[in-house]
């Protein structure tokens, strides 16, 4: 299966065991899957290799998910995001990215393995 356009993906949750089994369910698929409970770590693991595709949850204590998403989205604009959540507060930190000019795609928590496949399908 090749994967032309993503390879190297990173999955970034707080809560280790999602993280973790969303990189594991998108290793089985064929990606280079990384994953990290600290978006801070993911930056930094970004300047030796930067992923072809974000996942991040919104919610998280170091940076929002969306705050990463920006900083993610202005040093490798090539890099394509897709953000998680399954909190309500979300929708301000939306609005926030969007009065600077981000547009990032949203999708519900809990996340359905299946459907996250599909929606990182229609990125290629």
């Amino acid at each position: 299966m090749s994967h032309e356009h993503v390879s190297v993906v990173f999955v970034v949750d707080d809560e280790q065991v999602i993280s973790q089994s969303l990189a594991i369910i998108l290793r089985r698929e064929g990606y280079d899957a990384s994953y990290f409970t600290n978006p801070l770590e993911a930056l930094e693991q970004m300047k030796i290799t930067p992923p072809d595709l974000l996942i991040s949850d919104v919610m998280m204590p170091e940076i929002s998910g969306i705050e990463l998403a920006i900083r993610v989205a202005e040093r490798y604009p090539d890099c394509k995001i897709l953000l998680f959540s399954g909190q309500a507060a979300t929708s301000d930190l939306m609005n926030d990215a969007r009065a600077q000019g981000y547009s990032f795609q949203l999708l519900p928590k809990p996340l359905h393995p299946r459907q996250l496949l599909e929606e990182i399908a229609t990125l290629q």
